[in-house]
């Protein structure tokens, strides 16, 4: 991996379904990076929170119409990555949340945000901010939502600044971990 220096230039590349196999080694090993909390953890594997899990993941939100992959390179070299789908409300928030969410999440384009990493060299950069820009500026949704680990710190600093309200807990099975969810609702440009 390359050190960060300030005369690089950030480069950031749209990716659609069929383009993502081939990167799914490179998202893996970013995703590692940036969670050395879950890396061999065999408590964060038996919560779906590992790199198996991710790659898995991956492949099951290619189905998804409008999936896009952004990946942010320095120098050749990937640094960071996001991926997101529009999905409807009842299929995101579940049926226990979708009616608690504000109506217009439930009713408006919606953007799931599964994934938002940056290698810790390049994070506190922006670039986690301008890969969120560009699944925005791909999907072009009216509401985006996502969910975090509450003990996420660095995640949940990033998604306040931009935006992000909590909207309550999550929880994919009775045995899983408890999430934050998290909405924004996106300004019109």
């Amino acid at each position: 991996m390359s050190t960060p220096s300030a005369g690089t230039a950030l480069v950031i590349r749209t990716y659609g379904p069929g383009q993502v196999p081939p990167l799914l080694d490179v998202i893996a090993d970013i995703w590692a990076d940036a969670h050395p909390e879950l890396v061999d953890n065999p408590g964060a594997e038996a919560s779906g929170l590992s790199v198996p899990a991710l790659r898995r993941q991956v492949q099951g939100h290619l189905k998804h119409a409008g999936f896009a992959l952004v990946v942010a390179y320095v120098g050749g070299t990937a640094v960071g990555f996001g991926y997101a789908f529009p999905c409807s409300a009842a299929y995101w928030f579940g049926p226990a949340l979708v009616d608690e969410v504000p109506e217009g999440a439930r009713t408006e384009r919606l953007m799931g945000l599964c994934e938002l990493a940056v290698r810790p060299p390049w994070q506190a950069r922006g670039i986690g901010t301008r890969l969120h820009a560009e699944l925005l500026a791909a999907i072009a949704p009216q509401w985006s939502s996502l969910l975090a680990l509450p003990s996420n710190e660095r995640g949940q600093d990033l998604y306040a600044r931009l935006g992000y309200r909590y909207a309550g807990p999550y929880r994919g099975s009775a045995d899983g971990p408890e999430f934050d969810l998290l909405l924004l609702r996106v300004d019109p440009k």
